[in-house]
């Protein structure tokens, strides 16, 4: 986003640090440091009022400082922000925000870009100046922190934007803060969201005996947004748990209010990190020792022993009474007999039952490796599963929806098949059939090993409910040594989650009635574009206003201005976006870490065929927002599954392919439903290798 400004004698601004030399924060020979912040925040009473409550305070310590900053300077602080700071929009699985430059290399710009933020230089030498640092070192207790090594960006939430859990973890950091430059004429309103929002932790014991902490799925502590407000708190792996809650979009009510418009939350976050070498309280040896237990920690927190759900897996041949003392060949076992049609159709499409296109649907998938199919539940069965969603309990009577864990990797609703198959004479809702009849049965995973070309095994079946302006699952990569096959049933009853609509229209009719020609691949196609361009068109372009509260407005009114996310997507990874430089603006030097998310995963190596370079797993752009339809496979989009009613999307997934859902905003019309297996694959080489 950039920020614009009179031509005349602005400057143009590389994002690239000059080559004069940096220098370091103030020091103790900084005069007036003191006198840029609010009254008696030094006095002994306010350290001690500060220090009594941080050390009091829950689900872990933490503080929230009111008045932090002398007024005046703060609102030339913001002023100047507004007026020459570049922002660039950023999305990722676990953000979405707009983030200005690295503000503690300011002293990297040319000198003219230097004197257009002189309020902005005087704020963060205070900031990291010796009586602030011994400030937070007092209050916090968490030992001295570095005035050499510092750390700060502006972010700016407009509506749709948001961070989801994460701890802070990275390298030296000591303390993490956040200071609020909200409008300070028109007060932050909670109803706007944009909360810091605290996760208490649980201690568990792991299947090895180990003790573990992890988040629980609600947060506990909400810190709403306010002018001159200071928010920090000791970075601890596995326990500082945060996010920020969705900036959301006005009602149609509010929009009229004059204190509705322009709603963006702006605020300087940034780290204290501990001491460097030559400065008071270094310890040798403690930051080698801080990445060793942050690095232990996120490998433990990387373990599965403990997250919920665990993946059930279900062998549809014992489901179904039948223990064979040997696997058939490949061709008995895919094989459809007429008992195993008549059971389909009475839930699947017919043309994709026929010979004919289950032959193109194999076609596709050998050259592919992917499928997406429209109107996939038949026009008999469909209406059934609609008019129960809609209902005021979708959910099934008899049971109950479990919530995944932990929400540093994902949250959603989730139910598994019975453990052993319904009676007969079971009175089950459309839903109900689905999960716990039709796709554990035998005869699905014939249709599929048809369909796909590939044997298959056991699979394992979730049924998920991505709750709007709360649920996601963040990207993880496949580990397995074996490729696996994964389908979703998208059943979203409601419209609006950015798909290209024509085109998915056109393809749930081809489906249904053209063949796979027209109802896979033209469903791939509608789907895939739709849903990536969609989902991720926003990250690639800037909006066109020059004012922040334009924007927020315009994100307000605009139907097509946000996306509601809501889409899954299988990725590659890709390279890291390059900010277009301005010539209307000063650019600050770029930094990939100021939303505490941070370089959370690294991308695998790929296979040649399908993902032919290393990339950045977290950053995603749609080809279509490029304009370049030939990017698809460069920009590291595999496979996306919008959000949708009656589509089935099914995927070869290979090791170190990464896979999420992205997070459902609050505009959003509705929940995502959705049905998701993950089917063994068997290498039938390797089978007669083994058995000879």
């Amino acid at each position: 986003m950039k920020r614009k400004a009179d031509e005349a004698g602005v400057l143009s601004v590389s994002d690239t640090i000059n080559e004069h030399s940096k220098k370091k924060a103030a020091t103790d020979s900084t005069p007036d440091l003191k006198s840029r912040f609010g009254p008696a925040l030094f006095d002994s009473t306010t350290i001690d009022k500060y220090a009594t409550e941080y050390q009091h305070s829950e689900p872990y310590k933490h503080a929230v400082v009111s008045g932090l900053i002398d007024d005046d300077l703060l609102r030339n602080v913001r002023q100047e922000i507004l007026n020459n700071i570049h922002f660039t929009p950023k999305e990722t699985d676990i953000y979405k925000i707009h983030q200005s430059g690295d503000l503690a290399n300011l002293d990297g710009l040319d000198p003219a870009a230097l004197d257009r933020l002189p309020s902005l230089l005087k704020l963060r030498d205070a900031l990291y100046g010796s009586d602030f640092r011994r400030w937070i070192a007092e209050v916090s207790g968490a030992g001295p922190v570095s005035g050499r090594k510092t750390d700060m960006a502006v972010n700016v939430y407009v509506p749709g934007c948001h961070l989801l859990c994460h701890d802070d973890v990275i390298g030296s950091r000591r303390v993490s803060y956040i200071l609020y430059l909200t409008d300070p004429e028109k007060p932050w309103r909670a109803e706007w969201g944009g909360a810091l929002r605290l996760y208490p932790v649980e201690h568990c014991r792991g299947e090895d005996g180990k003790g573990y902490k992890l988040p629980k799925a609600e947060w506990s502590k909400v810190i709403p947004p306010a002018w001159n407000q200071l928010s920090f708190f000791a970075v601890q792996p596995g326990e500082s748990f945060h996010d920020v809650e969705e900036v959301y979009h006005g009602s149609a009510e509010s929009s009229g209010d004059e204190n509705d418009g322009g709603r963006f939350r702006m605020a300087i976050s940034g780290w204290f990190h501990i001491p460097q070498e030559g400065e008071e309280g270094f310890e040798p040896g403690l930051e080698a020792r801080l990445a060793e237990k942050s690095s232990l920690q996120q490998l433990q927190g990387k373990a599965d022993q403990l997250d919920e759900p665990k993946d059930l897996w279900i062998d549809p041949e014992q489901r179904a009474g039948g223990l064979p003392e040997k696997r058939p060949n490949a061709e008995e076992e895919t094989e459809l007999t007429e008992q195993d049609l008549e059971f389909l159709l009475q839930y699947m499409t017919p043309n994709y039952l026929t010979p004919d296109t289950v032959e193109e649907l194999a076609d596709l998938f050998a050259e592919e490796s992917t499928l997406q199919l429209s109107n996939f539940l038949n026009r008999k069965f469909a209406p059934q599963l609609l008019e129960h969603l809609s209902g005021p309990s979708p959910a099934p009577t008899n049971r109950t929806f479990q919530t995944s864990r932990p929400p540093h990797k994902h949250r959603f609703q989730y139910l598994q098949p019975s453990a052993t198959p319904p009676s007969a004479n079971a009175d089950l809702t459309a839903y109900e059939k689905i999960l716990d009849i039709f796709l554990p049965s035998l005869a699905f995973r014939k249709w599929l090993s048809l369909a796909t070309g590939l044997t298959l095994s056991s699979s394992s079946i979730l049924a998920r409910r991505f709750r709007r302006a709360l649920d996601y699952q963040l990207a993880q990569s496949y580990e397995g040594d074996d490729p696996q096959l994964e389908y979703t049933l998208s059943i979203t009853p409601t419209k609006g989650w950015g798909a290209d609509e024509e085109a998915a229209d056109g393809g749930a009719e081809g489906g249904a009635e053209g063949g796979a020609e027209g109802g896979a691949e033209g469903g791939a196609e509608g789907g895939a574009e739709g849903g990536a361009e969609g989902g991720a068109e926003t990250s690639a372009q800037e909006p066109s206003t020059g004012e922040l509260a334009e924007t927020a407005a315009a994100a307000a009114d605009d139907d097509d201005a946000d996306n509601v996310g809501g889409y899954e997507l299988y990725m590659a990874g890709d390279e890291d976006d390059s900010d277009a430089s301005s010539n209307l603006s000063v650019e600050i030097p770029a930094s990939s870490t100021h939303t505490g998310a941070g370089d959370r995963r690294s991308a695998k190596q790929a296979s040649a065929k399908r993902r032919p370079h290393k990339a950045d797993p977290a950053i995603y752009r749609a080809a279509a927002a490029t304009g370049n339809d030939d990017d698809d496979e460069d920009e590291g989009i595999l496979f996306s599954h919008p959000a949708g009613w009656n589509s089935l999307g099914i995927v070869l997934r290979d090791r170190g392919t990464l896979r999420f859902v992205k997070y459902v905003a609050g505009r959003a019309e509705g929940d995502r439903w959705d049905f998701t297996g993950g089917v063994g694959v068997i290498d039938n080489e390797d089978e007669e290798v083994a058995a000879e």
